[in-house]
């Protein structure tokens, strides 16, 4: 079935920007809080929220078998249970509706007054309920530089990091989306100069860069996910923000890796953009520097050129760039990932979340994190203010931004923004 919303000469009847990352060949799925205070599913189109449980209702949807109510319910998840060739139909039926030369929901003034929000009139709420989330650590560059610090920087790579994906299992109960405020976490630390541990907050707060994808139902139990159809079970992805506590890792992580450092909160770009409109920006990844067992061997462009932004807010002040990077640096594709993940018969189903890992690239401006940004806190980093930060402070803001762009062609994330605030002090009674 071709991907007719993807066709690069569409217009618009709806006004949008020359560079919005959300022109009509992006129609990216979200879920948000109307003027009514009604729940609802949508999508967007410029700066303009469309409320898609309104369509339906209204019959523009004829002919594609959808329930009365898959979009009238607080996540996505029944509909990306629907599958690929349900999500390309409403992609595409959405891009016909929105047309410049339909005017079927153009001329009729009471259907848009139902169907339309501008982007001040809604909030934005968690795209998926997330059912398992698993975090990789599939760029070269940022292993390297990690191992490079804290091990044998001849040895900086661990021995199994060239054969497999690298991941850990997370929990999903504080995946967030953009907005939503995070509290300084607090835990166990060791100082330098101490033989024992000490409590309190963390004094290094750090955010990772991150993507992650959403995945479909794929696999009964048991049923490994072939590398060659990884793809069909991934519905499309968001920009990841995985806060990190640098200091209680350090003393958590030996032997079963991160815990309290990184379980606080990670937070994510509200619309979910798919894997479709992501189509004409595919390139090729690192190539594998040691022979792959078959079953992670993949062929063809396996992933996509995304431009990656992160930028720190002080309270009050103006926000610095601090790096940009892109997610073709990645040396896991996500066909690898989801085939390593299932390898040995893991279950995958609709709505679990799956993160890249922190990704840097090779020059120090395009690294992912405050802690090689700064080198451990050996280099701080001087902002547009003229304060200058190791780590992140109480009351910054950390913004990620993400977009493919080529040949005139834009298809953007938009962001995902939260700022840090002091460790939660509870209310006196």
């Amino acid at each position: 079935m071709p991907i007719t919303a993807n066709d690069p000469n569409r217009k618009t009847w709806l006004e949008t920007s020359e560079n919005t990352d959300f022109p009509i060949q992006n129609i990216p799925f979200g879920v948000f809080l109307t003027r009514d205070d009604v729940i609802t599913i949508g999508s967007r189109i410029g700066d303009f929220a469309i409320d898609l449980g309104a369509l339906h209702q209204l019959g523009y949807f004829e002919g594609i078998p959808l329930t009365d109510d898959i979009f009238l319910q607080d996540t996505l998840n029944d509909f990306i249970s629907d599958g690929k060739k349900t999500w390309r139909l409403v992609r595409n039926r959405i891009a016909d509706i929105f047309d410049a030369n339909n005017e079927k929901l153009r001329d009729n003034e009471e259907h848009r007054s139902r169907v339309l929000f501008t982007l001040d009139e809604i909030e934005m709420q968690m795209p998926v309920q997330v059912g398992d989330y698993t975090d990789f650590y599939s760029s070269k560059e940022h292993a390297t530089n990690v191992g490079t610090m804290f091990r044998d920087p001849d040895n900086a790579l661990l021995p199994n990091w060239l054969h497999i994906p690298v991941g850990y299992h997370g929990r999903s109960s504080s995946i967030i989306p953009s907005g939503i405020p995070v509290h300084r976490p607090q835990g166990q630390t060791k100082p330098k100069d101490s033989d024992t541990p000490v409590f309190g907050p963390s004094k290094r707060v750090d955010f990772e860069v991150e993507m992650a994808f959403i995945t479909t139902d794929a696999n009964p139990l048991g049923e490994p996910i072939p590398i060659e159809e990884a793809e069909e079970y991934i519905f499309g992805m968001v920009l990841f923000n995985d806060w990190s506590a640098r200091d209680i890792q350090v003393w958590e992580y030996v032997p079963l890796g991160p815990f309290l450092a990184k379980n606080f909160a990670s937070s994510i770009s509200p619309w979910i953009v798919t894997l479709d409109a992501l189509e004409p920006f595919r390139t090729e990844g690192p190539k594998p520097e040691v022979e792959l067992f078959p079953y992670l061997q993949s062929t063809g462009k396996k992933s996509f050129d995304i431009n990656l932004e992160v930028s720190l807010k002080p309270e009050n002040s103006e926000e610095t760039p601090l790096a940009k990077t892109n997610f073709k640096h990645m040396y896991w594709n996500m066909s690898q990932q989801l085939a390593h993940h299932t390898v040995n018969g893991c279950p995958v189903n609709s709505g679990d979340m799956m993160a890249s890992g922190t990704i840097s690239g090779k020059t120090p401006d395009s690294y992912g994190s405050m802690l090689e940004l700064s080198w451990k806190g050996e280099k701080p980093i001087k902002l547009k203010d003229g304060s200058e930060r190791k780590f992140i402070e109480d009351h910054d803001t950390v913004i990620m931004r993400g977009y493919c762009e080529s040949k005139g062609r834009r298809i953007g994330f938009g962001e995902v923004s939260s700022q840090l605030l002091p460790v939660f002090e509870p209310k006196k009674k």
